[in-house]
C-alpha cells in the first residue's frame, strides 16, 4: 500500500524493552484465547508508534 501525495507515515519503535512487549503479547493471547492472527497485529500496534500526517499544498 502506497500513501497518497501529501501523506506522511512515520513508524518508530517505542521505548519499551522487547522482553516486556513479548511477555505482554503472549499474555494477551493466552488470557483472551486470541488466535495468533489477532495477537501479532495487536502486539505490533503496542510496540510501534505510528503517526500519519497530511499536508496540503498552498497555491
Amino acid at each position: 500500500m502506497v500513501p497518497r501525495t501529501g501523506v506522511t507515515v512515520d513508524i518508530h519503535p517505542r521505548d519499551l524493552p522487547m522482553a516486556l512487549v513479548g511477555t505482554a503479547g503472549g499474555t494477551l493471547a493466552l488470557w483472551a484465547h486470541a488466535p495468533v492472527g489477532v495477537a501479532i497485529p495487536t502486539a505490533l500496534l503496542i510496540v510501534l508508534d505510528i503517526r500519519i500526517r497530511r499536508s496540503r499544498r498552498r497555491i
